[in-house]
């Protein structure tokens, strides 16, 4: 079963950063920390006499995490903050002149 959750972590990468890279270059961060879970996951299969998951090697998994998380997330709400201020401008830009102005009447 572990072999799926390894599989699952590589195909999430891969579409991370494959198809959503060319929308913005922090897929391919995001995509390459995913390779990177994939990969944690799979050595942690392949090697029973060791568990990756705790000890030292869950530390280090672990913090990786946390700088991956650190360095993503703000960008993360910066793209979307981004978005959502461009897809504001659009509406507004679609509204009649009239409702722009707050000239509206009830």
């Amino acid at each position: 079963m572990n072999y799926v959750y390894a599989g699952m972590w590589f195909v999430c990468g891969l579409i991370l950063m494959v198809k959503l890279g060319k929308e913005n270059r922090v897929f391919y961060a995001a995509g390459g920390f995913f390779l990177v879970l994939g990969a944690w996951w799979l050595a942690n299969e392949l090697t029973p006499e060791v568990d990756l998951f705790t000890g030292v090697p869950g530390w280090i998994l672990r913090g990786i995490a946390v700088v991956a998380l650190l360095l993503l997330v703000p960008t993360f709400i910066r793209h979307s903050r981004e978005e959502n201020r461009k897809f504001q401008e659009e509406q507004k830009a679609k509204q009649p002149k009239k409702e722009q102005d707050g000239d509206e009447t009830k």
